[in-house]
């Protein structure tokens, strides 16, 4: 009898999450909460402080000049929460590695270099922060070709936020991975619905951003919703 138990036992516990990554579970809970801080605190001081629309490089250097605290607190808040949905998604890559360890690896990879790499990337997709310095430098230039040569780098950045990136793309398709591996078990099926939908919409929003405009809002106000239920259920998890 005890050997038999003693075989069982490696079966069943393959099929929950391992209890031993408790403590990354937890962190990966809260993290998704300071994502959605963070994020929501982005998006309130664009409200406070709307920048210009479709604007070339020598407006929007003017902006940043008259917004300067408030354009580098809020690249600081576009950038940051990428640290901690990396931590997200190392978490749901452990809890759901039972299920199949191939899905839930290449999900769980391609969301993590998706938000890391955001981090060596020079725009934030609401602006750059070396656009902090090029207006620095445009309203201390006094000739008219120092101020051509600012404004036209500027362009180059603002240009990098309008376009499609594979580095973009990346983070819904790991979301849409990661639900298949969901639909087997531990995250509830309406998470894994969810999963479905922002996956799907992400990849057509960031492949067409350019052309959507402001549609690429349903896109961005279903991730942060996202963050949030799964984070619940990995605080859960650690919990459980």
């Amino acid at each position: 009898m005890n050997t038999l138990q003693v075989r069982k036992s490696p079966v069943g516990a393959a099929a929950t999450p391992d209890p031993s990554w408790r403590g990354l579970y937890r962190a990966g809970g809260v993290s998704a909460v300071l994502f959605v801080v963070l994020v929501l605190a982005a998006i309130a001081l664009v409200v406070v402080a709307p920048p210009p629309l479709n604007a070339d490089g020598a407006t929007t250097l003017q902006y940043v000049a008259s917004h300067k605290v408030l354009y580098t607190i809020e690249q600081v808040l576009w950038l940051a929460p990428s640290v901690f949905a990396a931590v997200v998604f190392l978490g749901l890559y452990q809890a759901l590695k039972h299920l199949n360890k191939s899905y839930a690896a290449l999900g769980a990879l391609a969301g993590f270099v998706s938000w890391i790499l955001g981090l060596a990337m020079p725009t934030t997709g609401g602006g750059a922060p070396v656009l902090v310095y090029l207006s620095d430098q445009y309203m201390r230039a006094s000739t008219a070709a120092q101020h051509t040569a600012f404004a036209t780098a500027a362009e180059v950045f603002i240009a990098e936020n309008n376009i499609t990136s594979a580095v973009g793309i990346l983070a819904p398709v790991g979301i849409l991975i990661l639900s298949l591996v969901m639909l087997k078990g531990v995250f509830p099926n309406g998470i894994a619905y969810l999963d479905i939908v922002t996956g799907a919409l992400g990849i057509v929003s960031e492949a067409l951003r350019p052309i959507i405009g402001p549609g690429y809002l349903v896109y961005g106000l279903l991730l942060p919703a996202w963050f949030l239920v799964v984070g619940w259920k990995l605080y859960r998890l650690a919990k459980d």
